[in-house]
């Protein structure tokens, strides 16, 4: 054995007590070294223990009361209260547009004009027709005058001849003669009514040539230029479409299915559009559409508000974003909505008295588990946990909630009381 190695026995023999002067054992010299280890864990588990650990702080907000406006946002998009379009339903060539963009125009106001040659062609070809088929009529009813004298004539000559003369075939060959005559007097009469009536269509395309505005108002597109041909065939084409009214216009807004129970006829609303982004413009719910839309899984219903535009300010065809108030709560009582949220964090203490050990105090355990947040049924029902401190520690109060606009939301049962300090969130001091 080395010098070195002797010397640090001796040195532990020294600190654990023990003298050189007796025989050395192993026996001894393992328990020295078992004692050595037993000092070193004391003063590691002294050390865990009264290490300082992160301590979390408490961040409150008062309980007050206040007036508490809940609202729906919905976007939509402004249009006139009556927009008409104007179309044609004879074909031809346009003549002359006698309206543009932005004319007021009044009713019967003429907006543009055919080439109406071909049509009056036609409608005086149905005048000739017409002519014609009177003529008949009157040739028809000499007919007729003629055949019902000779059956007369014969019927007199008849009774005077006490039935020899004439034939009786003769007699029934006139009154035969007389029917016919009588027959072609209608057909003539009926192609009458029926030239009447193929002029009567050919001066209404004539007119109909001729476009007239329906209503006063404004005219917001033209679809239409001289020159230009249009064809009225299956669907009448849109030549102009006009607005009655600019100063009452409306909004249609889409409301989700989650709010649209919230939402009710009269409720006022406030929108702002991207031409006017700093300014609010007021408006009031008119009616609520009952029909449906899906739009990739998306249900909404159309609602329409009432607004004016006596300033001419908005355009129709605009994007609106609407904030429709659908309830105001005065002097409510009133929680941040993040004190509903705030779950306690799970504290853990390591005990070295009891059923514990200091051997079983520095072995390695598996994590504990995490706290249970509150099942999520609590948290849409009407009675909510929140939290308060009581000198300094946590305290639970049930309370019932009520309405919320997203940030706070209102008390209606429940100890608390306006001033009290709601935890809602916690922070990390260190120590």
């Amino acid at each position: 054995m080395t010098q070195s190695n002797m010397q640090s026995e001796e040195d532990v023999g020294k600190t654990l007590g023990l003298s050189n002067s007796g025989p050395r054992h192993p026996r001894l010299k393992y328990g020295a070294m078992a004692g050595l280890a037993a000092a070193v864990a004391i003063a590691g588990a002294l050390w865990f223990t009264g290490r300082k650990t992160d301590a979390p702080r408490y961040i409150t907000q008062p309980v007050r009361r206040g007036n508490l406006v809940v609202t729906v946002s919905a976007t939509g998009t402004l249009a006139p209260i009556k927009e008409v379009d104007v179309g044609i339903e004879v074909s031809g060539t346009i003549k002359t547009v006698e309206a543009d963009y932005n004319d007021e125009v009044k009713v019967g106001q003429v907006l543009a004009r055919l080439d109406s040659s071909r049509l009056e062609a036609q409608a005086l070809q149905s005048e000739s027709a017409l002519a014609s088929a009177r003529a008949k009529v009157l040739q028809t009813q000499a007919t007729v005058q003629e055949a019902e004298t000779k059956w007369k004539q014969l019927n007199r000559v008849h009774e005077l001849s006490g039935g020899k003369m004439p034939a009786q075939s003769d007699l029934d060959a006139a009154k035969a003669t007389l029917a016919r005559a009588q027959a072609d007097e209608v057909s003539a009469k009926a192609l009458v009514a029926q030239a009447q009536a193929t002029l009567n269509v050919n001066q209404t395309d004539v007119s109909k040539s001729v476009i007239h505005s329906p209503i006063n108002g404004v005219v917001l597109t033209r679809a239409v230029e001289p020159g230009q041909t249009v064809a009225a065939s299956l669907a009448s084409p849109v030549l102009f479409t006009l607005a009655e009214d600019l100063k009452q216009m409306e909004l249609l807004v889409d409301i989700d299915e989650a709010d649209v129970g919230q939402v009710q006829k009269g409720q006022e609303a406030t929108f702002t559009v991207d031409a006017y982004p700093d300014r609010e413009f007021p408006a009031r719910i008119t009616l609520v559409r009952f029909g449906s839309k899906t739009v990739e899984g998306v249900v909404t219903y159309k609602a329409e508000l009432r607004v004016d535009n006596s300033s001419l300010a908005l355009r129709p065809g605009m994007t609106a974003t609407a904030v429709i108030t659908v309830n105001k709560i005065e002097n409510a009582l009133l929680i941040p909505n993040a004190a509903l949220r705030f779950v306690p964090p799970q504290t853990t203490q390591t005990s070295t008295s009891g059923g514990g050990s200091l051997v079983s105090a520095l072995m390695p355990h598996p994590p504990s588990s995490e706290p249970k947040s509150r099942d999520d049924a609590n948290g849409k029902s009407k009675e909510q946990r929140v939290w308060i401190l009581h000198s300094g520690q946590l305290a639970a109060i049930t309370i019932s909630k009520g309405a919320s606009d997203g940030l706070l939301t209102e008390v209606t049962g429940g100890k608390l009381d306006p001033g009290m300090e709601v935890v809602t969130d916690t922070e990390t001091v260190k120590q």
